[in-house]
């Protein structure tokens, strides 16, 4: 079974105050850098944005459905387009592992190990689940979701975690992800001024082996 990777950028980053999407981490954007961690596992990889964002990024853009509607809108918008491409050209069953732009600690070997274990699943989705919660965010999807998650939204439902309880689902525990996680960063993700210059100080330090 195939994944396909999508990173969403569609946010509004309004308590960051810019696009959050293009500040730099280790000299590379942010986007840049999920883009290639993402794409470092997946068969195909596009971003998830507003129409006309982005235009000059080496990466398929797919416009988000249902701009301004959160998170859930984009992921329906990425599980959709794998449906209508994907299963439409050969009607192969498929995964779409979907994350969000603002993790710079993820690594490609947590995403790989995340998509085994979709591959391998009979759920829906699959998540990891930290002390917060699970992580909504960071997850693999099998593309039949696309109509049950097209229920939750039309029925009001925004929050990514509310639609994915309406599914089949597979939680990853600490037991799964920690090997994965050797500071502690993994699912931590990047929202303020403050968040940013926490991040430019642990990539500044991990540059001279700190």
């Amino acid at each position: 079974m195939k994944v396909h990777g999508f990173v969403q950028a569609g946010g509004g980053s309004t308590r960051f105050g810019t696009d959050k999407a293009l500040v730099e981490l280790g000299g590379r954007t942010l986007l840049a850098r999920t883009v290639e961690l993402v794409a470092s596992v997946c068969e195909e990889t596009r971003i998830v944005a507003g129409a006309g964002k982005y235009a000059d990024v080496q990466v398929s853009i797919v416009a988000d459905k249902w701009p301004g509607q959160g998170p859930l809108g984009g992921i329906l918008t990425a599980l959709d387009f794998s449906n209508e491409k994907f299963r439409g050209a050969g009607g192969e069953r498929a995964c779409a592992l979907i994350v969000s732009c603002d993790m710079p600690f993820l690594t490609g070997e947590w995403l790989a190990y995340l998509c085994e274990r979709a591959v391998k699943s009979t759920a829906q989705v699959v998540v990891p689940e930290s002390e917060n919660g699970l992580e909504p965010l960071c997850a693999c999807w099998r593309t039949e979701a696309a109509a049950a998650v097209q229920a939750a939204f039309d029925g009001g439902v925004r929050k990514v975690t509310e639609a994915m309880k309406r599914l089949p689902m597979e939680v990853l525990d600490e037991g799964d992800w920690k090997r994965f996680d050797t500071d502690g960063r993994l699912f931590w993700n990047m929202n303020t001024a403050g968040d940013y210059e926490e991040a430019r100080r642990v990539f500044a330090q991990r540059a001279i082996g700190g």
